[in-house]
C-alpha cells in the first residue's frame, strides 16, 4: 500500500478523531515524551511573553504538553483535520489557545503570521507531501534565533529498531485500529515511518532548510531508536543562506 497524503489523509484523521486518544492511551510514555520534547526547546521563564506555534496539533496532546511546560506562552495550534481540531478545542486549558483549521501551506490565508519564538511539530513531517516546504514555512514563521522542535517517528537506521516498530504495529496497533474501523490510517502510520527519513537524514533535511544548531535527541522507553526529538534554531536575520 502507499502512504496517505493531503485530502485523503485529512479525511482518515477526521474519521479516526473519536478513537484517536483511546489508542494513544495504550502507548506507554506518549504524553510524557511530548512534554520532554517541549522542555528540550529550552525556552526561558516558562514561556512567559513568548509566542509558540503548534504545527499539526491533532487532538491536542502536543498542545497540552506545551501548555503544561510553558504556562506563560501564547499558544496557536493548527491542523488540517477538522475532526482532530474539534477534539483539541474541547480540551480545557488554563489560558486561551487559538485553534486554526488550515494546512501548513495555507497558514497566511488563515491569518496565522509570525514571528513566533518557537515552533513545535509532533508527528507532522512524515505526514506531509512536501516536508521541505513545511520546514521552509516554519523557518519563515520564526523570529531570528527562534527555536524549532520536531517530535517524530524517525528510525535510527538500525534493523533492530525497525523490527520493533513493525512488531508493535502488527501485534498491537493495527489489530485494535482495525476493530475501530481505522485500519487504513494506522497502516499508513506503519508505512510512513519505515519509508520516511532516518533520524540522521531528518537532521540533514532540517539543516538544508536553513536551521542551525541542529541536534537529534533520543527518547526513552520502548520507542528508543524509533522516536526522536530534533531541536534547531533559526539563524540571526540575514544569515539563513550561510546556514545552508
Amino acid at each position: 500500500m502507499t502512504v496517505l497524503r493531503d485530502a485523503d489523509l485529512a479525511a482518515a484523521f477526521d474519521h479516526a478523531s473519536l478513537s484517536y486518544d483511546s489508542l494513544v492511551a495504550v502507548n506507554p510514555g506518549y504524553h510524557s515524551q511530548l512534554r520532554r520534547s517541549v522542555r528540550r526547546l529550552g525556552l526561558p521563564r516558562a514561556g512567559a511573553g513568548l509566542r509558540v506555534l503548534d504545527l499539526g496539533c491533532g487532538t491536542g496532546a502536543s498542545t497540552a504538553a506545551l501548555a503544561a511546560e510553558l504556562p506563560g506562552a501564547d499558544l496557536t495550534a493548527v491542523d488540517a483535520s477538522a475532526g482532530m481540531l474539534r477534539r483539541a478545542a474541547r480540551r480545557r486549558f488554563h489560558r486561551p489557545v487559538r485553534f486554526v483549521h488550515a494546512p501548513v501551506e495555507r497558514l497566511a490565508k488563515a491569518d496565522v503570521h509570525g514571528p513566533f519564538d518557537a515552533v513545535f511539530a509532533a508527528y507532522l513531517l512524515r505526514n506531509t507531501a512536501a516536508p521541505d516546504s513545511v520546514l521552509a514555512s516554519a523557518l519563515g514563521l520564526l523570529a531570528p534565533h527562534g527555536r524549532l522542535a520536531v517530535h517524530e517517528y524517525a528510525l535510527s537506521g538500525r534493523a533492530a529498531h525497525r523490527a520493533v516498530w513493525t512488531a508493535v504495529c502488527g501485534t498491537v496497533i493495527l489489530p485494535v485500529a482495525t476493530l475501530l474501523g481505522d485500519g487504513p490510517l494506522y497502516r499508513h502510520l506503519w508505512r510512513s515511518v519505515v519509508t520516511f527519513d532516518t533520524a540522521g537524514q531528518l537532521a540533514e533535511r532540517v539543516r538544508r532548510a536553513g536551521f542551525e544548531h541542529v541536534r537529534v535527541l533520543p527518547l526513552p522507553g520502548w520507542q528508543t531508536g524509533i522516536t526522536h526529538t530534533l531541536v534547531a534554531r533559526r539563524p540571526a536575520a540575514g544569515t539563513e543562506g550561510a546556514a545552508r
